[in-house]
C-alpha cells in the first residue's frame, strides 16, 4: 500500500488501497474506465496542494495524474495554449510571463497542476482562470466518451465549477487558454496588488514586475511552497470567502457594523473570511496540539511540525468554524477537498 501523506503539501494522509500513475491521458482514461467498471472506487489525484485525506486512507485506486505536454495556436492577437493535465500550474505561468503571454500572471506561485485550475476555478488577486479558459477536455464516466467542454458550458463561479460540484463525473484531461500576446499584464484589479504596484485600480503593468509582486505578497503570507517554512505545509487557503445572501449580509451588519467585504451583483456581499476568523478569537499562530492557523495567514491551517493528523486538523477547522457561526452567524466553507473526512455539521 501507497502513502499518500507525501503526495500532498500538508503531508497528511493513510495508505491507498492500491496506486497508479498515468503518464499519458489515454492511460488516465483506461485506469479510470477500467476502475468502474469493476465499481472500484478511485481517486484522481493531482499536486496535492488542495486536498485533505483522512488518516485511514483511501480504499480504492488512487491515480497520481503526471501527464505532460503544451501544444499552441495563434487566433490573431491572441495565443491559444493547451496544457495536459499534469502539467505544473506555476511552471505554465513562468513561461507565459517569460514569453509575453498576458492573463494568468496574477496567478502566480500558486501550487497544483493544470488540471485542478477548472475545477476549482482557481483565482488570486483579481484573475481566475475563468477569464482565459477556453475549454476544457475531460472524460466524462456517465457516457464513457472523452468531451470537450467550452468555458460557457463550465458553469464557472467564485471557486467553483461544474467539475467541483459533480466530481465524481469528469475528469479533466487537458485545458485550452486562450491568453493575450502581450508583455503587459491584465488589468490589475485587486487593491492589495495595485498598492504593491503603486499603480491605480484597472492599470497595467510588465508581466514580470507584476509576477514578481504577486510573488512577494504570497511569500509574506506563506503561500508559495518553500520547504525550510513550516507555514507552507498547508492546503491553501482553507476556507473561501463567504457570499452572503442581502439577508445574511444585513443580519452581519447588526453584528459587525462596518466590517469589510465587497458588494456582488444582486445585493450579496462578499466577507473575507480572514478578517471574520480573527475577529473571532483566533489569531496568527493560533495553534491546537501539533496544527496551528499559519503565523502569516489566517486562511491557512498548518501541519508545521509534519507530526499532525487529519483528525487533528480537522478539529482545529471546527473549531474555527464553529468560533465564526456563534459570533457572526456565518458559517464557513472549506476550500481544500476533502477525502475520506468531513467537517461535520
Amino acid at each position: 500500500m501507497e502513502m499518500l501523506a507525501p503526495y500532498t503539501t500538508l503531508g497528511l494522509g493513510g495508505p491507498a488501497r492500491d496506486f497508479a500513475e498515468a503518464t499519458t491521458a489515454e492511460q488516465l482514461v483506461s485506469l479510470i474506465a477500467e476502475a468502474d467498471a469493476a465499481a472500484v472506487p478511485t481517486l484522481v489525484l493531482g499536486g496535492g496542494s488542495n486536498v485533505v485525506v483522512a488518516d485511514e486512507g483511501f480504499d480504492g485506486l488512487v491515480v497520481k495524474v503526471a501527464t505532460e505536454g503544451l501544444s499552441f495556436s495563434r487566433d490573431g492577437e491572441q495565443l491559444v495554449v493547451t496544457a495536459e493535465a499534469g502539467e505544473d500550474w506555476d511552471t505554465l505561468v513562468r513561461r507565459a510571463v517569460a514569453e509575453g503571454w498576458s492573463g494568468i500572471e496574477c496567478m502566480s506561485g500558486i501550487p497544483g497542476l493544470v488540471g485542478s485550475t477548472p475545477i476549482q476555478n482557481v483565482g488570486a488577486y483579481g484573475q481566475e482562470v475563468a477569464h482565459t479558459v477556453r475549454c476544457v477536455r475531460a472524460y466524462d464516466r456517465r457516457t464513457r466518451h472523452v468531451v470537450d467542454i467550452e468555458a460557457r458550458q463550465c458553469g464557472f463561479a467564485y471557486r467553483d465549477s461544474m467539475f467541483k460540484r459533480d466530481p465524481s463525473r469528469y475528469v479533466v484531461l487537458a485545458v485550452t487558454y486562450t491568453l493575450e500576446l502581450s508583455d503587459r499584464s491584465g488589468p490589475v484589479r485587486y487593491e492589495e496588488l495595485a498598492r504593491r504596484l503603486d499603480v491605480e485600480p484597472g492599470g497595467r503593468v510588465p508581466l514580470e514586475r507584476a509576477r514578481e509582486a504577486v510573488l512577494a505578497l504570497r511569500r509574506g503570507k506563506g503561500m508559495v511552497l518553500d520547504p525550510d517554512d513550516p507555514d507552507t505545509r498547508s492546503a491553501g487557503s482553507f476556507f473561501t470567502n463567504p457570499v452572503l445572501t442581502p439577508e445574511q449580509a444585513a443580519e452581519l451588519a447588526v453584528r459587525a457594523p462596518g466590517h469589510p467585504g465587497w458588494e456582488m451583483p444582486g445585493g450579496a456581499r462578499k466577507v473575507p473570511a480572514a478578517w471574520l476568523i480573527e475577529q473571532a478569537g483566533f489569531p496568527k499562530g493560533y495553534a491546537r496540539g501539533p496544527v496551528r492557523i499559519s503565523t502569516k495567514h489566517t486562511l491557512a491551517l498548518t501541519n508545521p511540525s509534519g507530526a499532525a493528523t487529519a483528525a487533528d486538523l480537522l478539529a482545529l477547522a471546527r473549531e474555527v468554524r464553529d468560533g465564526v457561526r456563534e459570533k457572526f452567524g456565518v458559517t464557513l466553507v472549506n476550500e481544500p477537498v476533502l477525502v475520506g473526512c468531513a467537517l461535520g455539521e
